[in-house]
């Protein structure tokens, strides 16, 4: 039985105002509606639904018997529906409006790749069944390995790794692996400033030393620089392209050169790869590894932890060092998979695995689906359209903000623009709290690191021109409210369920666990209210 709680209800003090900072008494701003936390509604000695009591005579859990209440509020069925259905009305997706992140290709996801990945023998397969029962899944696997293989114009691909930063690190152990081989016990990988945040860090946790190669004052890497740097001790290099100021790298088979000439290996960070396929193959410019965020170019889920998955195509100076397991064609036409290393032709080089099993099966299935569906003109326009909306972006608002390198050429998938210009006391923060005001996530805010105040926006390709226009009207009224000083941009958002917090304490000193709040002498507390 589905009974009502019987908490009551009693006037709140909302911490958000409307515009002109009045309050409603319910804290709801039209129907936008205040939702408290779940303990606050309902109370632990109440319970929405009846059940028999137990019988608690005997069990199977030795000493680990629970010797105290649990703690859960008790809400009825629509309590506890409304309860999560306003939560999720609190949060913003890429269902409802454009995502400007920088640097995360936040795009549409077609719902033919979920449809497909949750047809019966892709949804429900199961790592642990015999290889004959999964013909489908390995084959599915081999198609999206040689789309990735063509797209890139590179031999081998691994496909184990789970994500970005995963694939990185595949990359990087082959390095070891290759140098290892050879007896040569090289130290450091050289990183450009410009790079991905997670490359540095792969670096190190593999061992390296990491060295920074600067930037030209036009965003890219300096060539005479890293020329200068490289020597015996150098394993490669590990360089984003495009890169996170959102330009090509145009010295790109210069700087492959130079380190293989030098001895060294050169890994690419992949997760920009939206923004050239179908129209470069990064094997061309003399890459030896590169990792590719299916879950950003491949338009799968993206963000939150995941899922993800980040395949690592690999040149032929690497692919014998390749991680296990791979998969393997047979005369009968059936595929295996090489589990382990063995003697002769079976992989020996390998550094061995990734991860327990194959990849992200969900992963698989909606990217092969996304590339199906649009073939490879259809890629080929997937980055021109990503390119032409940054592009379109960056020349709209060049004037009401500053573009650092706008004057570098064209943009790649992302528009790059600074602080520069605003008013004594503004700051990025201030535009992007108001973005939240204008019904817009916020872009990408105080990245990349070699420009102050950094706001990066990647439109992708999936946003019309009306879409985007919109949000550039968005933006260019905050710029002028921070460019003349607005006070009132500082109190940004006002709008939002909740006002602007302390981000800062919020990080360092996070509350995790709730507890009843104090109560002056007298009063009563929520749970003698109640629990409203």
């Amino acid at each position: 039985m589905n009974a009502p709680n019987q908490s009551g209800w009693k006037p709140t003090s909302p911490v958000a105002g409307t515009a002109d900072g009045a309050n409603t008494v319910t804290g709801n701003k039209a129907l936008m509606l205040e939702e408290p936390l779940i303990f606050e509604i309902g109370n632990c000695e109440t319970t929405g639904v009846d059940l028999p009591e137990p019988d608690l005579s005997s069990n199977r859990l030795g000493g680990f018997v629970r010797d105290a209440e649990i703690g859960l509020p008790g809400l009825s069925e629509p309590e506890a529906v409304r309860h999560y259905t306003r939560l999720s009305r609190q949060n913003y997706a890429i269902d409802l409006g454009l995502f400007p992140l920088g640097s995360c290709t936040m795009k549409h996801n077609p719902r033919v790749n979920e449809k497909v990945a949750r047809m019966p023998g892709f949804a429900d397969v199961h790592p642990l069944q015999p290889v004959d029962t999964v013909q489908g899944a390995l084959g599915v696997i081999n198609e999206l390995a040689q789309w990735l293989c063509k797209l890139t114009g590179m031999p081998g691909v691994a496909m184990t790794p789970k994500a970005g930063a995963h694939g990185e690190l595949c990359g990087i152990l082959c390095i070891r692996a290759a140098l290892e081989a050879k007896g040569d016990a090289r130290e450091v990988i050289l990183v450009p400033e410009s790079a991905h945040g997670t490359n540095p860090a792969t670096a190190a946790f593999a061992g390296y030393r990491v060295e920074n190669i600067p930037a030209t004052a036009e965003g890219r890497v300096d060539l005479a620089a890293l020329k200068a740097r490289l020597g015996p001790d150098v394993a490669g290099v590990m360089i984003t392209n495009p890169n996170t100021c959102g330009l090509f790298e145009r010295d790109m088979k210069a700087i492959s050169d130079a380190v293989h000439a030098a001895g060294g290996y050169v890994y690419c960070d992949g997760a920009n790869f939206n923004a050239i396929v179908g129209r470069v193959r990064p094997g061309d410019l003399g890459v030896d590894a590169m990792h590719i965020n299916l879950h950003k170019t491949f338009s799968t889920p993206h963000g939150g932890g995941g899922p993800g998955s980040g395949p690592v195509v690999l040149s032929e100076a690497l692919c014998p060092y390749g991680p296990l397991p791979f998969s393997e064609f047979h005369a009968d036409g059936t595929l295996t998979l090489v589990e382990e290393e063995t003697a002769g032709e079976r992989h020996p080089h390998s550094f061995g695995r990734m991860s327990a099993f194959h990849g992200q099966m969900g992963m698989f299935t909606r990217a092969l689906a996304y590339i199906l569906s649009h073939g490879a003109d259809g890629l080929r326009q997937v980055a021109g359209d990503a390119v032409l909306n940054a592009n379109y972006i960056l020349r709209s608002l060049e004037d009401a903000l500053d573009a650092p390198f706008g004057a570098s050429g064209p943009c790649m998938h992302e528009a790059l623009f600074s602080d520069k210009g605003f008013a004594e006391g503004m700051t990025t923060l201030d535009l992007a709290k108001g973005l939240i005001d204008e019904g817009y996530h916020p872009m990408t805010m105080y990245f990349p690191l070699v420009v102050h105040g950094a706001m990066l926006i990647e439109p992708t390709e999936t946003e019309s021109k009306a879409g985007l226009d919109q949000f550039i009207a968005a933006l260019r009224s905050l710029a002028e409210r921070a460019r003349a000083g607005d006070e009132t941009l500082k109190a940004a958002p006002i709008h939002a369920p909740r006002r602007r917090l302390d981000e800062t304490l919020a990080a360092r000193k996070p509350v995790l666990t709730w507890s009843e709040p104090e109560v002056a002498p007298g009063e009563p507390s929520l749970s003698e209210q109640g629990g409203s």
